[in-house]
């Protein structure tokens, strides 16, 4: 198995309790309402959230992608942090075994919010995942925080 990562980083305007509170706390109600083009609902099929629950992300038909399944390995509320696994999805196609995320959510300089995530990619066997995925992998999770930052700024009380 061959492991690929990946680091990125984001700024928001918005107050970082409620870029953590949006991302993770309430991810499965607004990003549905945020990125009604792409992502069709969010439902747990195993807790609520907490670490060990496994939910399922559905996506609009055309995307390319039909669903993922997350299991949340860790939340942690007090250090603005949020580990997760992707451990099943349509496009894996034998290639890719999971992908891990770890965010960390902290305040920036201005008031607003940094969110580094660092993206580990995890192949099947010798497969080697190329770099464009991976690209547009990490530009989809940018687009998605992009949209649900528009979404909270249109809809102060989400």
């Amino acid at each position: 198995m061959g492991v690929f990562m990946h680091e990125m980083e984001v700024t928001s305007t918005l107050a970082t309790a409620r870029v953590f509170k949006a991302y993770v706390l309430e991810s499965d109600t607004i990003f549905p309402k945020a990125v009604p083009h792409a992502i069709k609902g969010v439902d747990y099929l195993q807790g609520t959230g907490a670490p060990g629950s496994i939910r399922m992300i559905s996506f609009v038909p055309g995307l390319g992608i039909e669903y993922l399944k997350e299991k949340v390995d860790a939340v942690d509320p007090d250090n603005l942090s949020y580990t997760y696994t992707v451990i099943e999805s349509d496009v894996f196609k034998n290639m890719i075994e999971k992908i891990s995320y770890e965010t960390k959510f902290s305040e920036a300089p201005n008031g607003g919010t940094i969110v580094n995530v660092t993206t580990k990619f995890y192949s099947v066997g010798d497969v080697e995942i190329k770099e464009e995925a991976i690209k547009d992998s990490i530009q989809n999770r940018s687009q998605i925080f992009k949209a649900v930052e528009e979404y909270l700024l249109a809809n102060p009380d989400a």
